[in-house]
């Protein structure tokens, strides 16, 4: 449990990093509308939205929806509706609702007693972009798949006061399927970018050049290359799927070979040019996933400044204007927590990993002497 983050939320103060997130949690909590607890209460409706990582060799670990499902599993009443909102892997919400079950013998379930059961179980899987979610949380359509129909209409009304897209019925498999395939199908996409970036790099071609061209073909879209596939979706959920079919999933898991390595390369492509140079000074500008957000949830940049760091390539300066300390896998190395100009000012070599508004405008005249290697195509 996030104390931290309880008591900044009463507070009125967002915790994390969300345009217009700060005004709109001032307001509902001033009105008595929001008030975040460490511990359950009783409720209509319960939506557990919790991490869903890996264990083992890419194994989905479910223990944090095993531990809301008991958590909430005392306050259930006759009646209430729970909702699985958290990216999982097909029969996730099935297991939730045989958790809760386990736990509560007085109450039924729809596994149980299907559509007469006491309590309503659902998943509406989240469809959000950082940096976007106040909008995309209204405007987006939703999948809403229950474990009988009744279960999922009963979410249906719940989400519809919120939501001004439509809500899209089906079972709750299909409705967890539903947003394994959205992130794979874009990590497939990604993969090619990322792969023809590294293809280009070998034939002197200048990729960013390239997939311009490419797209003017009104039946193309290249979507653009980074250092890899980073955020809490995209260079995770896809594996939910090869996991459940790993002999089927055969360009799913080519495309998070290709994603989960481009790291690496970026890291070999950093070291090449520092081998040239004495007791280089590296700048890495950019540790979150994306730009504009601080979230660092399975950040490429973070794991190139890190084996950077550990390879010992050079002194190491980190660039991060959305964050105040380093995460904790950089505080034990040599990385160096900085701002832009004076990374600037002190690197031999110029690391572009987030293209960061504040990093997209770059004075020609303060790179002129750098070597600048630039993953996002921004400069």
């Amino acid at each position: 449990m996030n104390e931290a983050a309880v008591a900044s939320i009463n507070a009125g103060e967002p915790h994390i990093v969300e345009p217009h997130l700060g005004a709109l949690l001032r307001r509902v909590v001033e009105r008595g509308r929001l008030r975040a607890s460490a511990e359950p209460a009783t409720a209509e409706c319960f939506i557990v939205a919790v991490p869903t990582p890996f264990k083992g060799d890419h194994e989905p670990d479910l223990r944090y929806i095993e531990e809301a499902a008991r958590a909430i599993a005392p306050y259930l009443e006759k009646g209430n509706l729970v909702i699985l909102e958290s990216t999982s892997p097909v029969g996730a919400t099935e297991k939730m609702a045989a958790w809760m079950a386990e736990a509560r013998p007085d109450l039924t379930f729809p596994q149980q007693k299907g559509e007469m059961s006491d309590i309503r179980v659902a998943h509406c899987p989240e469809r959000v972009l950082p940096g976007r979610i106040l909008q995309e949380v209204v405007e987006n359509d939703r999948v809403v798949g229950g474990l009988t129909r009744r279960c999922a209409s009963a979410a249906v009304k719940v989400y519809k006061t919120v939501v001004k897209g439509d809500c899209h019925v089906t079972d709750a498999r299909t409705a967890e399927m539903a947003k394994l395939t959205e992130n794979a199908f874009r990590d497939v996409n990604i993969a090619f970018a990322n792969e023809l970036s590294m293809i280009c790099d070998k034939l002197r071609i200048n990729v960013w050049q390239l997939i311009r061209m490419a797209n003017l073909h009104p039946r193309v879209n290249i979507l653009s290359p980074g250092p890899g596939v980073g955020g809490h979706c995209i260079a995770v959920d896809p594996w939910f799927i090869v996991d459940s079919a790993p002999e089927e999933a055969r360009l799913i898991r080519a495309a998070r070979e290709i994603n989960d390595g481009k790291p690496d390369w970026v890291v070999e492509k950093v070291r090449g040019k520092a081998a040239s140079l004495r007791n280089p000074t590296i700048a890495c500008f950019g540790l979150a996933f994306k730009a504009n957000v601080d979230d660092l949830r399975e950040s490429p940049a973070v794991e190139i400044t890190e084996k950077l760091a550990k390879s010992q390539a050079g002194r190491i300066l980190a660039v991060e204007p959305h964050i105040s300390g380093l995460p904790p896998c950089l505080r034990d190395t040599n990385v160096e927590l900085t701002d832009f100009d004076e990374a600037m000012d002190r690197a031999d070599i110029a690391l572009l990993l987030v293209d960061h508004d504040a990093f997209t405008h770059v004075d020609r005249d303060m790179v002129k002497d750098k070597i600048l290697i630039d993953t996002r195509g921004a400069w």
